[in-house]
């Protein structure tokens, strides 16, 4: 079991290491928890393997074996058997620290005709409001109501959920995976136009589809979901983490030092290493799931705008910020997804980072180098980007806050520590 109680706990990052080796890159959290979530549309087991051993699939975990479900962890396997499943209110003490904790509400509403889940939780990166997910269901047939923090949803008595066209106003991936687990079960096609394309819907719509679902289109701007009647047991693998390797690739890119990563799917980081070669970065393909950074001599200043899938993911924005503070010239880095994930601008200036900040705009000008001090992260990818900040740092920079950093990397230090960097946890 990972431990939850990190708050007393710093990560001193000692700087200035020349990396080296092969890193193992973990399965993909954000697809690994709306798996966890679709598990309940059947009552068969499902086992999901390359699962990371992560605080949010933990939370996740606990959440399923709260509404009834038997849950078990061997290694990165993870086995979820839900026929005794009841639809009763998730704890609202497990939600309201796991915004996935909500996609609950599709695959319950899809099996049982009803469903309560309180309004989620997780970083405080922006407002993320579940409206888009409400109109979805609503669409769907569902009468919807939120009262007191609880979100109930049920079909009318004796009925099934029917299959609509939705449109979405913004590809929002959680609202595209909240829709497509309900529809699997609705009657009827569903259509969503302006879905999500990120590799999680992709992988999504593979674990579905192993367990019976008709869904076209995934990867795509419009997935169509023919709903069966019932869903069966399946035995999935979870695709690797795109944003744990594009991490990875900034570490050898911020540490000028030649490291590989595997397993990845290359396909999945192209606007990630599009932005590293346009800096300076050099990065090949060894095989056809592996990558290798080398870090150049020359970097150059770029500009970096956040957008769904295909475009440049909103979580890598911070770990690239930390590697602009070291390239010549000025870099601009425009948030468009979330607006309060810029927290991370201070911090990286306790390091010596000249950031000129304006709502949600970054001009990041290029400094010699960076010192060590003692900083916070401030949600997940900013707990990275201090750590790839010290890893090139003069000296030793302390982070807190490293329950954040929990959430989303598997054994980090241990992975860090193996490529030659020297870090320690310690107590405060």
């Amino acid at each position: 079991m990972l431990t939850h109680e990190t708050n007393d706990l710093v990560l001193r990052v000692k700087g200035g290491a020349q990396l080296g080796g092969q890193v193992p890159i973990s399965g993909a959290k954000n697809s690994a928890l709306a798996l966890l979530a679709a598990s309940l549309l059947t009552g068969e087991t499902c086992v999901l393997r390359n699962v990371p051993n992560l605080v949010d699939i933990e939370r996740m975990m606990a959440i399923l074996s709260a509404l009834g479900a038997q849950v078990s962890r061997q290694d990165d396997r993870v086995t979820v058997e839900s026929s005794q499943i009841s639809y009763g209110c998730a704890p609202y003490e497990l939600v309201s620290k796991l915004r996935a904790s909500f996609f609950v509400i599709g695959s319950l509403l899809g099996r049982f005709g009803q469903a309560k889940v309180p309004l989620p939780g997780g970083c405080a990166i922006g407002a993320r409001p579940v409206d888009l997910h409400v109109r979805g269901l609503q669409a769907l047939g569902a009468e919807v109501q939120i009262d007191h923090g609880i979100v109930s949803a049920y079909c009318r008595q004796g009925q099934r959920l029917q299959g609509a066209k939705i449109y979405l106003d913004y590809p929002s991936v959680g609202a595209t995976e909240t829709i497509m687990m309900a529809a699997t079960l609705a009657k009827g096609q569903t259509i969503i136009d302006n879905a999500a394309q990120e590799p999680e819907i992709i992988d999504l719509a593979g674990f579905c589809r192993s367990m019976g679902a008709k869904i076209t289109g995934a990867g795509t701007k419009s997935i169509t979901i023919e709903g069966v009647d019932s869903l069966h047991h399946t035995d999935y693998r979870v695709i690797p983490d795109r944003i744990e390797a594009g991490t990875f690739l900034v570490a050898g890119a911020i540490t000028r030092s030649t490291i590989r990563l595997a397993p990845v799917v290359p396909d999945h980081l192209i606007a990630v290493i599009a932005k590293l070669k346009e800096i300076g970065v050099n990065i090949t393909q060894p095989a056809p799931d592996c990558l290798q950074v080398e870090g150049g001599e020359h970097y150059r200043s770029v500009d970096i705008e956040t957008l769904p899938f295909p475009g440049f993911p909103t979580d890598m924005q911070a770990q690239f910020m930390a590697l602009l503070t070291l390239c010549p010239g000025n870099s601009v880095i425009t948030e468009t997804v979330f607006e309060n994930r810029l927290q991370h601008v201070a911090e990286l200036q306790r390091m010596g980072a000249n950031i000129k900040l304006k709502g949600n705009v970054a001009v990041v000008t290029g400094v010699p180098a960076l010192s060590g001090a003692p900083v916070m992260a401030t949600d997940l990818r900013a707990s990275a980007a201090l750590v790839l900040a010290g890893l090139a740092a003069q000296g030793i920079t302390t982070i807190k806050g490293l329950h954040h950093l929990d959430r989303g990397y598997e054994n980090l230090e241990q992975k860090l520590r193996h490529l030659g960097v020297e870090l320690e946890r310690v107590t405060l």
